[in-house]
């Protein structure tokens, strides 16, 4: 049973929703081991109500307090750039019912088109980005648009006001300096403290890499980097900041490598929370 705590509602009773769940299992630009294309079929599974209640931690009631339904999966085709084209178009056509996407990952790489999308809408958009890696190669083993590039691509394209990244523990100097040179800020993990207080002027896309949580708490990733924050410190940065929340992405999930679902129970436990703060500012 899928149906997200008891939220989900049948699409063709609301044609207008506030959130649309759309999943994208896209793999093909993993470097390591591939299987986050199983990610979104993986976090629909966990959602039942049998397991779950639809209220947010901060009070709000997922059933009640807005209309959520689940697009179903992007489809995907045998070509790179056609499937990076689908993604773009089914984001856009949540736009244009006027919802903001929810996005079940799928590697990183799919934010490229994800937030090509949204730059179509939102422009200037901020973009709080949660990884162990900043995503900032130019190119990795010679590929551009690898899901270690995302951020690069993005920045390149002028679509970004503001970008944060949070979680940050295995960078390259060549990254760092990238950064620093584009005004791009960083809450590395080395010097995460209390957790940041985050405000965005602009309206704000959240990509949450699930390899930014420490491997204690998220082992079902292909790249586990130790070091990371628990869940109770990532939800915090989410609860406590200021913005207007237009969209999100949870990638890199690997059911493949996630003992006892410990991994996909914190990414739905990170949609959850984020999509009561998107119907509940």
């Amino acid at each position: 049973m899928s149906d997200f705590g008891g939220a989900l509602k049948p699409f063709k009773d609301h044609p207008r929703p506030d959130l649309v769940v759309l999943g994208i299992p896209f793999d093909r630009k993993s470097s390591f081991l591939r299987g986050a294309a199983g990610g979104p079929a993986a976090v629909r599974a966990v959602s039942t109500c049998r397991c779950y209640n639809p209220e947010t931690e901060l009070g709000v009631n997922l059933s009640q307090d807005g209309v959520l339904v689940d697009g179903g999966d992007v489809a995907m085709d045998d070509g790179v750039e056609a499937s990076f084209g689908a993604m773009r178009r089914a984001v856009g056509d949540v736009l244009a019912k006027g919802a903001r996407p929810i996005i079940l990952g799928g590697d990183h790489s799919i934010t490229l088109p994800v937030v090509q999308a949204l730059g179509e809408k939102y422009r200037p958009l901020d973009v709080l980005h949660f990884d162990a890696h900043p995503d900032l190669y130019d190119s990795l083993d010679g590929d551009r648009f690898s899901h270690a590039c995302p951020f690069r691509r993005i920045m390149d394209e002028d679509i970004v006001g503001r970008l944060v990244q949070v979680g940050v523990r295995a960078a390259t100097a060549e990254q760092r300096e990238f950064a620093r040179r584009r005004g791009i800020a960083w809450v590395e993990m080395k010097d995460f403290g209390e957790g940041p207080k985050l405000a965005f002027a602009n309206p704000l896309y959240i990509s949450f890499d699930l390899d930014s949580l420490d491997p204690a708490f998220a082992p079902g990733v292909s790249h586990l980097e130790p070091g990371g924050m628990t869940v109770r410190q990532a939800l915090s940065v989410i609860q406590n900041l200021e913005g207007n929340i237009v969209g999100l992405d949870v990638c890199e999930l690997n059911p493949s490598r996630d003992p006892a679902n410990i991994t996909v129970a914190a990414a739905f436990k990170i949609v959850k929370e984020v999509a009561g703060r998107m119907l509940r500012p």
